[in-house]
């Protein structure tokens, strides 16, 4: 069976094929304009060219208002890293109140949003090296000593990868319903003793799914959807057209999403490669957490209703004994966090802040 690799690479000698996937990066522009254009501080945007000649497109928030700019000049600036099929657009709700007292930077990673999209490995230990280089090549490409780093789901497993390879450049690690960190959780073993039930397995029909679709990339789905794929994401995705509604009366947000994830997958083929089945990390996180310098501060922020198990952040504060490790679980918050609440999550990352610097 070929995978969605190969089956977009043959379309695009179709010549029906731009028409029938109604995108482009020129779209994706115009939809992410309409978003930043809610930004009151002072916006700074542009592509950082990595020595590789990919691109990543960037933006850096400043507080126009500050009486004297050299003093946030002066302050550990704050690096934001989006999650799995997101982008600089989704952090609207968060960018100028988070730029009060410091510099606040936000990148869409290397293969998504409008950053350059090459080709990924299917190794799994590769990808995650390809996604962490390209950001370390960004940070040395803008000069920054040290950071701040927040990492949202995928982002907070990549924000972490970078902390273990290069601690000297984070002051502060913030993860945000990180994806990634537990194991799989391993098969209910038969209970001779019989005090317990054996719960069943999926059934046969869910497993051939999951077979079938293992054959493609996440997100395949908006895209073989061709013109219906934007009415698809509105029907899917209603929730993010909730979290921004006080910003955004139309589809605004689902069609910056589709926008940027119809495009020629990349970075969704790279977390593909660092996927177990169903979604869990072939390298789960939990087992590289004590690598972390045990003088580097890591706050953990979960959504109270999101799928992501906060236990887990139990277990890396277990792992890290006496290093500097903090949990915070906000109430009335899905996954998506920063969006559902977003002045409790604007307070607890802006404390974070003004403490590290």
């Amino acid at each position: 069976m070929q995978d969605e690799n190969e089956l977009e690479s043959n379309s695009e000698n179709w010549s029906w094929w731009p028409s029938w996937r109604p995108t482009s990066m020129s779209l994706l522009k115009t939809a992410e304009a309409k978003i930043l254009a809610c930004i009151k501080n002072e916006l700074w945007s542009r592509f950082v060219t990595l020595p590789n000649q990919n691109r990543i497109w960037t933006l850096i928030v400043s507080n126009k208002a500050s009486r004297r700019p050299a003093d946030q000049a002066s302050q550990i600036p704050l690096v934001m890293v989006h999650g799995f099929g997101g982008g600089v657009g989704l952090w609207i709700r968060n960018l100028d109140a988070l730029s009060r007292s410091r510099p606040v930077y936000a990148f869409d990673l290397l293969g998504f949003g409008r950053s350059s999209r090459p080709a990924f490995p299917n190794d799994a230990a590769l990808a995650e090296d390809q996604f962490v280089d390209s950001i370390e090549q960004w940070r040395q490409s803008l000069g920054l000593e040290r950071m701040i780093l927040l990492g949202h789901s995928l982002g907070g497993y990549l924000a972490t990868s970078y902390s273990i390879q290069y601690p000297e450049r984070v002051s502060h690690l913030i993860l945000v319903d990180p994806w990634g960190f537990p194991e799989k959780p391993q098969p209910h073993q038969d209970n001779t003793s019989g005090s317990e039930v054996k719960r069943p397995g999926p059934p046969r029909w869910v497993k051939a799914v999951a077979s079938v679709l293992s054959y493609f990339n996440p997100l395949a789905v908006i895209r073989l959807a061709g013109p219906w794929g934007p009415g698809l994401v509105h029907r899917v995705r209603p929730d993010f057209r909730r979290k921004f509604e006080n910003l955004f009366d139309d589809n605004t947000i689902t069609e910056y999403l589709y926008h940027c994830n119809a495009q020629t997958p990349s970075g969704e083929v790279g977390f593909r490669a660092m996927c177990g089945s169903i979604g869990w990390a072939n390298k789960p996180m939990i087992h590289r957490v004590h690598l972390l310098p045990s003088s580097l501060p890591v706050t953990m922020v979960y959504g109270a209703l999101s799928w992501v198990d906060s236990s887990t952040g139990n277990h890396v504060a277990q792992i890290r004994g006496q290093s500097p490790t903090r949990l915070v679980v906000i109430d009335d918050a899905s996954h998506h966090v920063y969006a559902d609440q977003p002045e409790e999550f604007n307070k607890v990352v802006e404390n974070v802040c003004n403490a590290a610097s």
